[in-house]
């Protein structure tokens, strides 16, 4: 059974890590825009790097870079001293991170860049330390107490990620980073999936069950038998979507000569369609709003594809 004193601590905890947040937010100032400025104007990766604590946020916000579209990478301080700078170029920027600016591990990282003249911007608690004097950016965090009463990393390691995030995304802003780019980086995840557009999985061109209006039904039953979509789109003489025909237009129509009437008179006028650019996701929510499986997609009003429920599923789109 939980303890109230467990909950008491755990809001508790939550509550300092707050406070440390909207500090921060406080205390942001023309450092964090000078700090996007040298980021967004390097050619080469943003590497990432912390010892400790640290460096388990500096992975994260290197993670968040890459997939957001600022090249980035970790590399760990202490690895760096036996080989690992050499995977620092000088046309990348250091970002490292250190709660008490006076990491030793990353001194050889700091004289490097410092050699190289290689961009560094420290994100640092102590405003008096080996790491702000040595950065041209410095992201000091403010003085705000740790949640743990036994000083342990929380809040700091806190606000650091917080801060590594507000940088990943103003530098997608600066480089117009869209959805479309997203989904490409995180094809397997289920962001991506839902950013998946309809022209991603419809079928095109000779897999179209297109008819005229004029078409006789007997054709007409021949093209959806043919394309097993369960359905035929009625185009007129522009090329126009004008109609489509479904198993439900054919059971209203079922009478001896219905072979013999045209597609114009079997047709059900104007029906619901997509647009290429709309998300896949969008797609299936129209789709099982109307209760069809399957659904024609429209540009300037000439059918250029058709969805099924099944593209969308076997996709992971749901």
């Amino acid at each position: 059974m939980a303890s109230n004193d467990d909950i008491a601590h755990g809001k508790a905890v939550l509550e300092q890590e707050i406070k440390g947040l909207q500090a921060l937010v406080s205390a942001m100032d023309e450092h964090f825009a000078h700090a996007v400025e040298v980021l967004a104007g390097i050619k080469g990766r943003v590497i990432v790097s912390g010892m400790g604590k640290s460096g388990h946020v500096a992975r994260k916000i290197a993670a968040t870079m890459a997939s957001t579209g600022t090249p980035a990478h970790f590399v760990h301080p202490g690895e760096a001293s036996h080989g690992d700078l050499g995977m620092i170029t000088e046309d990348d920027a250091v970002l490292a991170l250190s709660n008490s600016g006076e990491t030793a591990e990353l001194s050889d990282v700091i004289s490097y860049c410092k050699r190289f003249s290689i961009p560094l911007i420290g994100v640092v608690r102590r405003a008096g330390s080996m790491l702000v004097e040595a950065a041209d950016v410095a992201l000091v965090l403010p003085d705000t107490a740790e949640a743990s009463i036994t000083g342990a990393p929380t809040t700091s390691t806190t606000m650091m990620m917080a801060l590594g995030d507000a940088l990943a995304v103003a530098l997608t802003q600066r480089r117009g980073f869209t959805k479309d780019d997203f989904s490409r980086y995180h094809p397997g995840g289920k962001l991506g999936k839902g950013f998946i557009r309809v022209s991603n999985l419809m079928h095109a061109e000779g897999e179209l069950p297109l008819v005229k209006e004029s078409d006789k039904m007997q054709d007409v039953l021949l093209t959806i038998t043919a394309k097993k979509f369960g359905c035929a789109g009625v185009v007129d003489s522009s090329g126009n979507l004008a109609g489509v025909i479904t198993d439900g237009d054919l059971r209203r129509h079922m009478k001896p000569d219905l072979l013999s009437e045209s597609a114009a008179g079997v047709m059900t006028k104007n029906p619901v369609s997509v647009r290429s650019s709309l998300l896949a996701a969008e797609a299936l929510a129209i789709m099982n709003e109307r209760s069809i499986t399957s659904i024609f997609v429209v540009d300037e009003k000439k059918p250029v594809g058709i969805l099924h429920i099944h593209d969308c599923l076997r996709a992971g789109v749901a």
